[in-house]
């Protein structure tokens, strides 16, 4: 039995059926779907439409179908479209001809949307968790660090030396900007459709704003057509997992390359590194390489959704249905890669002597000649094309750059402290640089960050 052949006499065909079908992916909003039918029962008794007696054997009869839910126990029937459905139908089977009045003055349009908002509402906030676990990871690596320093990159070429802890903490600071997106996509989720009926609201003496405060709303929708047909909701949660996916395919990269023996600069535990089929000495970063390749993924979730709305007039369409496969596959997603990705770089080990002798490389003390002579007073082109020369002359004439600075007329050997390892990086001495006073400064800021995220979400 359909909630709508009344309108026709024969049923639907096969066909039909198995291709507008949502059960087989929406069935995992039935926690949701039931907490939408207990408020809209109470809503229903306040309108005058159920009286206690009424209100008291449907809301039995939904906890009953919650337990069943929850122990895996409830039993779906072939005609279950879709997970109201199936939970109607077996309010009816519980409760008898009153359950025939759970769906009085609701359309399962607005039904299915306050539904989603429900889900999107808690799986942001637990992706932001995720990501704040993942940061906490990166805090304690970078306090771990100390001293420790590598090379940083622009274009992949070797730029300037930075501290270890400067580097994981760029990816720190780039995932609270995820946070910040996360909690400001929830808040405008944070509206409730319920009431909006099919499109445009009931005869009934529906109490949208109670029903909205019993759900957890910070408000009710303003306008019904907008209502059932609004997925801003659902686009902006997928492009925060997506840019977020993206962030986590960066550090991810990175893991790739380091791990690599031409770099060497990580090793990752056994526990999270896999092997080869017919290579004996193979250890293989593939959690790194799917949080790279799976950023492809959310990306197309994200354009497909977008495609999908385009060109929707107002109100429900059946399109909608394709909002719920990407949305609950983006959230699984990103929380599997989140939750490797701590285990990952809370484990792997960092060959910081490996880093060392790469960011202690002559070269990468060029900016600081260069800036040496800019104190002196010549100007910064001129000291750029100097220092420029004298490291070309030093690769092709296989001399150690060294002895051109000592010889140089404006230079000579009061520069050469500034080629001594370790020399570079202590130079970074301007707020958010790569040296060690900011970088401290930098980690008390990043650890005070978190704390106020932390009361953000638990807000």
């Amino acid at each position: 039995m359909t909630l709508w052949q009344g309108r026709f006499d024969g049923p639907p065909a096969d066909e039909l059926w198995a291709f507008t079908a949502s059960i087989a992916f929406d069935a995992r909003l039935a926690p949701d779907d039931i907490a939408c039918s207990l408020a809209h029962v109470r809503g229903l008794e306040r309108a005058g439409v159920l009286d206690s007696d009424e209100t008291g054997i449907l809301v039995a009869a939904l906890n009953r179908v919650a337990e069943e839910v929850e122990t895996e126990s409830f039993a779906f029937v072939p005609t279950d479209e879709d997970i109201h459905t199936a939970i109607e139908r077996r309010v009816i089977e519980i409760a008898g001809a009153v359950g025939g009045k759970l769906h009085s003055g609701r359309s399962r349009n607005d039904q299915v949307a306050t539904d989603l908002r429900l889900y999107t509402k808690r799986a942001l906030a637990e992706v932001a968790e995720g990501v704040l676990a993942l940061q906490d990871v990166l805090r304690r690596r970078a306090i771990e660090a100390g001293d420790a320093a590598l090379p940083g990159y622009t274009h992949l070429q070797r730029a300037q030396p930075v501290l270890l802890a400067h580097h994981l903490l760029a990816h720190g600071w780039a995932f609270a900007r995820d946070v910040d997106r996360l909690l400001a996509a929830r808040a405008r989720a944070d509206v409730s459709p319920l009431g909006a009926g099919a499109l445009a609201g009931s005869s009934l003496a529906l109490d949208p704003d109670g029903v909205a405060a019993d759900l957890g709303f910070s408000e009710r929708f303003e306008n019904s057509l907008d209502a059932v047909s609004d997925r801003d909701f659902v686009v902006e949660a997928l492009f925060v997992l997506a840019l977020l996916g993206t962030h986590l395919s960066r550090i991810g990269e990175e893991i790739v390359l380091w791990t690599s023996q031409e770099f060497g600069f990580l090793r990752l535990d056994d526990a999270y590194a896999t092997g080869s089929s017919m290579l004996p000495q193979k250890r293989n970063p593939d959690i790194a390489e799917l949080a790279r390749g799976k950023a492809g993924r959310l990306v197309g979730h994200l354009t497909g959704m977008l495609v999908t709305l385009k060109g929707l007039p107002l109100a429900y369409n059946r399109d909608l249905q394709e909002d719920k496969e990407p949305l609950f596959d983006s959230v699984e997603q990103v929380q599997r890669a989140l939750s490797a990705m701590s285990g990952l770089l809370a484990t792997a080990v960092f060959d910081v002597a490996r880093m060392a002798a790469a960011a202690d490389a002559p070269e990468a003390a060029a900016t600081d000649l260069a800036e040496y002579l800019v104190g002196r007073g010549m100007p910064f082109r001129e000291s750029h094309a100097i220092v420029g020369g004298l490291v070309r002359d030093a690769a092709q004439r296989h001399v150690p750059l060294a002895e051109l600075v000592e010889a140089h007329p404006d230079l000579g050997p009061d520069a050469l402290p500034l080629l001594e390892p370790g020399a570079a990086v202590l130079r970074r001495t301007t707020p958010g640089g790569a040296g060690p006073a900011p970088v401290a400064e930098q980690l008390l800021r990043f650890g005070e960050r978190l704390e106020r995220d932390r009361a953000r979400l638990a807000r």
